[in-house]
């Protein structure tokens, strides 16, 4: 059973003239009074503003109008029993209204529509009464136009809830309780979650194509990072640790052309982060055609990037070459490097002056020069034998020079630069605070796990640049809603809802 459209069309276009009719004399009385008297800032600034509130008013009218004619309005166009899911639903004689309203872009609407109410054996399992207009316009929790819901989602990624229930009321005259609008959030990120993966993917495919026909001698790169950052969590007496990844693709000349991105809440060994990143490094490498690319893989040397890299990447097979390891070129971020030497020019020199001048001097070898750590840590351990340290500053001394010795392998910075690599983890940096910090930790703030991770999920779709394509995806293969009038025992796909 399909939805039943109006028939009659010049029924519609009369209602739909008729509502909006006031609303076009009030159009043309505001262009009336604004031309009758002097323009000023403050005349036009309330024009537009009229403005606009009728137009909306307009869309309100329009919306209400048209979805109140989805449906006929004789009962007994509509069947009187139907099957769904195997049970069996009886209609009532006539529409009804739904309760709450609906709430569009426009503001809400009052819709009626015909609802079914299930039988004997249907009640007996638990199940409810539904509507099939109300399935088949994608209402979000029995509230939401798709619309209104995507707005929603985009909003709540950058704005605290009470700031979104001040733009609904503000921009679409919608008045949501707390739990309605945390519904529809978390319907909107479930749906965009499930579209998410592929996306990315198929976003990182075009990159690639983009990186392989641009010009230049250098090789097309894949840049891989991730990171961990500290974030308020409720019932927990200290900060947990969330994670970051990022992927970007690099053209033949150097050039970032897009980075994707993925973020969990806390969790142990940072486990569910490990297999996305991994799913999504596999299928675009194991689906990429072109020119093969150079892989790297940029991060500071802390625990999960390291144990990431020793036991999954380091261990990833050549999908063009059975039996054959990617070879992955690992880079210790350049700026944490610079941070260890700092430290060391802060203990090993009295003189701050003198300590810039090292740390400076020390930087560039880094950049330019072959062995640069070795010779680095030669100059260290000469000054520190030329002053001696005690207690704190000797530990702390021991603590940077160790880093740079065990990292050194990773640090061939003047290498990198040849190869047209980038050198810092700067776009992972950066995506601690653009995914996390901004979001996340205002003053006062504290999450649970799955809250937040709701909020996440509309995040990195917003900041890959997928938003649309995954939200898009998310309509479409929502069910419609699909009902036989004969009732028998074999089940048949009903949309739940949402």
């Amino acid at each position: 059973m399909g939805i039943l459209i109006a028939r009659d069309l010049q029924q519609v276009h009369e209602e739909v003239q008729a509502a909006t009719q006031p609303l076009h004399d009030e159009l043309e009385e505001l262009v009336r009074n604004l031309l009758l008297q002097p323009v000023s800032p403050e005349s036009v600034w309330e024009f537009e503003r009229a403005v606009q509130e009728r137009l909306r008013e307009a869309g309100r009218r329009v919306t209400e109008a048209v979805y109140n004619r989805l449906e006929p309005d004789e009962a007994d166009e509509m069947p009187r029993q139907v099957e769904c899911a195997g049970y069996g639903y009886s209609r009532k004689n006539g529409k009804t209204r739904n309760r709450q309203g609906v709430a569009t872009l426009f503001g809400r609407i009052e819709l009626s529509r015909y609802s079914y109410e299930p039988l004997r054996e249907a009640r007996d399992d638990g199940q409810r009464s539904f509507s099939p207009l109300e399935r088949a316009l994608g209402l979000v929790v029995g509230n939401a136009t798709p619309a209104l819901a995507e707005r929603v989602g985009r909003a709540a990624a950058s704005h605290t809830q009470q700031e979104l229930q001040d733009l609904l009321q503000r921009e679409h005259g919608v008045t949501w309780s707390v739990k309605t609008l945390r519904g529809v959030t978390a319907a909107v990120s479930e749906g965009v979650g499930a579209h998410l993966h592929q996306a990315q993917k198929e976003q990182l495919l075009a990159w690639l194509r983009q990186a392989d026909g641009s010009k230049g001698r250098g090789k097309i790169t894949r840049a891989v990072g991730r990171d961990g950052i500290m974030l308020p969590i409720r019932h927990e007496q200290s900060y947990k640790e969330g994670a970051v990844a990022t992927l970007s693709v690099h053209d033949r000349r150097g050039r970032r052309l897009g980075t994707v991105y993925l973020g969990q809440m806390p969790e142990p060994h940072q486990s569910t982060l490990s297999a996305q990143l991994t799913r999504l490094l596999s299928e675009v490498l194991a689906e990429w055609d072109g020119c093969w690319p150079r892989l790297a893989y940029i991060t500071d040397a802390g625990h999960h990037p390291s144990e990431y890299f020793d036991g999954v990447l380091s261990r990833m097979q050549h999908p063009r070459h059975p039996g054959r390891l990617l070879e992955w070129v690992r880079i210790v971020d350049y700026y944490h490097a610079c941070q260890y030497i700092a430290r060391l020019a802060e203990l090993l020199f009295q003189n701050p002056r003198e300590a810039h001048a090292w740390q400076r001097r020390m930087r560039h070898w880094l950049q330019h020069e072959p062995n640069a750590v070795f010779r680095i840590l030669h100059s260290a351990a000469k000054l520190r034998s030329d002053r001696p340290l005690r207690g704190k500053a000797a530990r702390d001394c021991q603590k940077a020079y160790n880093y740079l010795l065990n990292q050194k392998a990773f640090m061939d910075y003047r290498e990198y630069r040849r190869l047209g690599l980038p050198i810092g983890s700067g776009v992972t940096e950066a995506a601690c605070k653009t995914v996390f910090t901004q979001r996340f930790k205002e003053s006062g703030m504290s999450w649970g796990t799955d809250g937040g991770q709701t909020i996440l999920t509309l995040r990195v779709a917003t900041l890959s640049g997928v938003w649309e394509t995954a939200y898009q995806r998310s309509l479409a293969q929502r069910p419609l809603p699909e009902v036989t009038t004969q009732l028998n025992r074999t089940p048949r796909p009903c949309a739940k809802a949402a």
